[in-house]
């Protein structure tokens, strides 16, 4: 069952439950009017003989009461009859309603008593005054024909409500989805080589017009993403070419050729350098297709930032030669929760190693300041190093896998570390930035999340 049938049905059933219950209770309130409006006619029959009765003497009484029969209900008996069970009165022999002591006792102690005898409707009364009873029955041909007429209207509207509602309702779901139906075979349009294709939006603020925004804001993430992945495939591809290709050329110009001893062994030395870039650049390739996969932990440890910040200056200085670097705390802080984040050791020590490497590679004089400053709801942790300053198109491209900026000079590397650092703070919910400060100073500045969230 499609969507359009199951809501015109869901619809349909809806609307039959309340023309159903709405006919039940106009019928049943009908039932009990006619009910109440035939009691009260009969009781007003019988004070009206109960009033003729005791204004009226003899011949004159009888020709009354005889006129009064001719206004009768249809099957109606009204009998007055004496506590001693005499009857006074009977208006017709041809109906017979059966009277007891034990009903006349219930009639004195109610006053006022309702009950049915047979198709007969009862009615029973008690006069103090005469000391006399008044049980009167009749059948309410007029009210049962009407409340039978009643039954057929109110079957006849639910049975039309119903199939009007249910013609309707297909109509109107199917106007209501035609516009899902035309997102639908837009949809169908988007493919995996084709993901440019964007679904109209059109002008309303609706559901359709909400759903047709986050499909194509949707389309726009996964563009990117493939774009972005393709670009690193393409990037990836020529920077694994490149020292494949310079190490099969350096190889077989070896094999071509007598060499020295010695020549062997620059040649092997040669080929030792461009297999420890290539192994750093399958490991950086590495580390970026895990952390596009990696997701933040809820059990990540609380750790010092200093510290971890002092284990990575110590590995950095046994890794470059004539590396210099001052530590210093631009606010003091007043107690060891300011300096505490929660994360992953090693991947944090991965975004120092880097952008240390990164300041010594392109600093003029191998030199660094680091500058913890704990603030009231962030730490800041800032890198600055003199050197040529990146330019505005460089800083909106650093984060771009590969892309090397114009201040790199001859230093050798992939374009991959910042891509790195980036993408490990976001997991950590904090981010990276950089600003020019006078004319030779970089300063790259990496912003934790707040204290509030790691306690």
């Amino acid at each position: 069952m499609n969507l359009k049938l199951r809501f015109a049905l869901l619809f349909t059933g809806f609307v039959a439950l309340i023309l159903l219950a709405s006919s039940i209770t106009i019928y049943a309130l009908y039932q009990n009017y006619r009910e109440a409006d035939f009691y009260l006619r009969l009781k007003t029959r019988c004070s009206a003989l109960l009033t003729d009765y005791r204004d009226l003497r003899g011949d004159k009484k009888n020709a009354i009461l005889n006129r009064f029969r001719l206004r009768g209900m249809h099957k109606e008996d009204i009998v007055l009859i004496k506590p001693s069970m005499e009857i006074i009165y009977r208006e017709t022999d041809t109906v017979n309603i059966n009277i007891s002591t034990k009903l006349l006792s219930n009639i004195k102690r109610e006053k006022e008593l309702h009950y049915k005898q047979d198709d007969l409707e009862c009615l029973g009364l008690y006069f103090d005054d005469l000391d006399i009873y008044v049980v009167a029955g009749a059948v309410d041909k007029v009210g049962f024909r009407k409340l039978s007429n009643l039954f057929y209207i109110l079957s006849g509207v639910f049975g039309g409500g119903l199939f009007l509602t249910a013609l309707f309702s297909f109509f109107f779901v199917q106007q209501a989805f035609k516009p899902l139906v035309k997102l639908s075979q837009q949809m169908q349009l988007t493919t995996a080589s084709n993901m440019a294709v964007r679904v109209e939006e059109g002008e309303g603020k609706d559901e359709i017009h909400q759903i047709a925004k986050h499909f194509n804001a949707m389309l726009e993430r996964l563009h990117k993403g493939f774009e972005n992945r393709k670009s690193f495939v393409q990037h990836a591809s020529h920077e694994l070419r490149t020292p494949l290709a310079t190490m099969l050329s350096i190889t077989e110009s070896a094999l071509n050729s007598e060499c020295t001893i010695e020549e062997y062994r620059d040649i092997l030395q040669s080929l030792q350098e461009e297999q420890n870039g290539l192994i750093e650049l399958t490991n950086a390739l590495l580390l970026l297709s895990q952390y596009d996969n990696f997701s933040p932990l809820e059990n990540w440890s609380v750790i010092r930032i200093d510290e971890l910040l002092y284990d990575s200056i110590a590995a950095g200085r046994k890794q470059f030669e004539g590396l210099e670097i001052d530590v210093s705390f631009e606010i003091t802080p007043k107690s060891e929760e300011e300096l505490l984040i929660k994360g992953d050791e090693i991947l944090l020590k991965s975004v120092f190693k880097n952008l240390i490497k990164n300041a010594y590679l392109y600093a003029n004089d191998k030199h660094l300041s680091i500058s913890i400053s704990p603030k009231q709801e962030k730490l800041e942790v800032s890198f600055l190093n003199f050197g040529t300053q990146l330019s505005n198109d460089d800083v909106n491209k650093m984060f771009v896998p590969f892309f090397r900026g114009s201040n790199i000079a001859e230093s050798k590397g992939f374009g991959l570390g910042l891509s790195i650092v980036n993408r490990i703070l976001s997991m950590h919910h904090s981010s990276l930035s950089y600003q020019r400060i006078g004319t030779n100073i970089n300063k790259f500045s990496i912003v934790f999340s707040s204290k509030a969230e790691i306690v």
